[in-house]
């Protein structure tokens, strides 16, 4: 890319962030009466659900005070986002310490999910609010939240478990969620001995025990030991979430200036690049199978917003780190296709939910799932990566 080309590309990020995403989020999302946020949207906006989704409190919370930390200091996104951290706190933690996943308009507790991501969201936008107001309540308990989702996630026998035993296996997700949590906390609260450690431990057990360079993949979930689980749950590969996983590799990478680091996040983006990417219609599939097999899940070849955003962010990220033109080539390809085929042109805002071929799934904007947080941190993120250096 020249110079011209990475300005009016990085105009491009900024403005839609500003002009598109903000403003169809913001107000209608924030609940003026019982505080926090709704994101249950129907294409125009219309709400479709009243429950709120609890880690969508500290997703949303965070994305407001990353923009307030980074682009404009607006009172407004700074008092949104504290509404939500408040109802967060008051309505959406159990008598345990952790977190519901789903509560009702007023903040009555409906669901509470075996795993811990909740706590994950909350830690990062606890640290945002501390970056932003001084406060070190928030702080405190970022570190607090950090410690309870790791120790949930990684302390053997401590979650109740999925299944029966006889099959055992190790996820991807926490992994990948512990290194990005940390990340965010030492941005916004100061680098730690304790985060680092956890990085370092968790980036070690995905290139141990996930990274496959023999079947040239990145495994969602194997045996304790790494080995593969020849089985449907086993097999399956999600290229979308290899990709976020690859690019907060690389990110710690470029922090530190670590080249073998950086050598796995490239390794995962290019062999999920090619598990993932659609040669006949483009874009990137949901599921893949590790040899090549049916998958069982029937949205296996659905497009999902989420990772198209991580993609962007990967590819321009490795291209950045690298000056390999085949990351810019990548780049703008997945660029050019998600432009093309998420954005409402009408009512602002991207489609979540695609079929196959490009064509819209179902209409609506948010729902438990989906937020304001992964396309504004896409738009946000790569915003930075291009400014001038």
């Amino acid at each position: 890319m020249t110079p011209d080309e990475r300005a009016s590309l990085r105009d491009l990020y900024r403005r839609t962030l500003l002009d598109d995403i903000v403003p169809f989020w913001f107000p209608r999302s924030v609940d003026a009466e019982h505080g926090g946020f709704f994101t249950a949207l129907d294409r125009d906006g219309t709400l479709l659900d009243t429950d709120k989704s609890v880690w969508f409190q500290g997703r949303t919370a965070w994305m407001l005070l990353t923009l307030f930390n980074t682009v404009d200091r607006r009172p407004e996104w700074l008092a949104w986002a504290e509404s939500g951290l408040a109802f967060l706190e008051k309505h959406c933690v159990d008598a345990d310490g952790r977190l519901f996943f789903l509560v009702t308009r007023e903040g009555v507790p409906l669901r509470k999910r075996r795993y811990a991501y909740s706590e994950a969201f909350g830690a990062i936008a606890h640290a945002a609010h501390a970056r932003a107001s001084g406060d070190g309540r928030s702080a405190g308990r970022a570190r607090d939240l950090f410690e309870r989702f790791v120790r949930w996630n990684f302390t053997p026998g401590l979650m109740p478990p999925k299944d029966t035993g006889a099959r055992p296996s190790i996820g991807l997700g926490p992994r990948m969620i512990t290194i990005v949590t940390a990340q965010e906390l030492r941005a916004n609260l100061g680098d730690d001995a304790g985060l680092r450690a956890w990085i370092d431990r968790c980036i070690d057990e995905i290139g141990r025990l996930f990274w496959k360079p023999d079947l040239d993949c990145v495994m969602e979930t194997v045996a304790p030991d790494g080995s593969l689980i020849d089985h449907f749950d086993g097999r399956t590969l999600n290229p979308g979430h290899a990709i976020e996983g690859a690019w907060f590799i690389l990110h710690e990478a470029r922090h530190r200036g670590d080249a073998a680091m950086r050598d796995l996040g490239l390794r995962m983006l290019d062999a999920s690049w090619r598990r993932g990417w659609d040669p006949e219609h483009g874009g990137l599939f949901y599921f893949r199978d590790v040899r090549g097999k049916p998958v069982q899940e029937y949205w296996h070849d659905m497009k999902f917003w989420w990772p198209h955003n991580e993609a962007v962010i990967a590819t321009l990220l490795a291209w950045r780190m690298t000056g390999d033109e085949k990351y810019a080539a990548w780049h703008r390809q997945v660029h050019d296709w998600a432009f093309a085929h998420f954005p409402d042109p009408e009512h602002g805002e991207w489609y979540g939910y695609l079929h196959r071929d490009g064509r819209v799934s179902v209409p609506l904007k948010g729902n438990h799932w989906k937020g304001f947080f992964h396309l504004p941190r896409m738009l946000g993120y790569c915003a930075r990566l291009l400014a001038p250096e």
